[in-house]
């Protein structure tokens, strides 16, 4: 998995259950592409903090992946569906699994 997308899903499933402060910081780096230096600046951090931040913050998100797998479980009912959609020629199956995909 590519390592932007892998850290939006697992930032988009747990990415609550970080502090406010280690959001913001991990969002302005990943997301926002700001520098180090420039996320330092505005929080009143030194980069090397702001580069421990986006580290632990990372490293906690793996952590719940790897105790919760819910990424893992939703990539697979994804991929399921996805071959349910392949398989069919019926219009309301395609109908159907288009919905359960945009719910997802």
């Amino acid at each position: 998995m590519e390592k932007i997308y892998e850290q939006t899903l697992l930032y988009d499933f747990y990415g609550d259950l970080l502090t406010g402060h280690q959001r913001s910081i991990f969002e302005e780096v990943v997301f926002e592409d700001c520098s180090l230096s420039e996320v330092a600046e505005r929080h009143g951090v030194s980069r090397q903090g702001v580069h421990d931040i986006v580290r632990r913050s990372a490293r906690s998100l793996e952590g719940y992946e790897e105790k919760l797998g819910l990424v893992k479980k939703f990539l697979s009912i994804r991929d399921k569906v996805n071959e349910i959609r392949a398989l069919t020629d019926d219009e309301q199956i395609r109908l159907l699994t288009q919905e359960i995909l945009e719910e997802l």
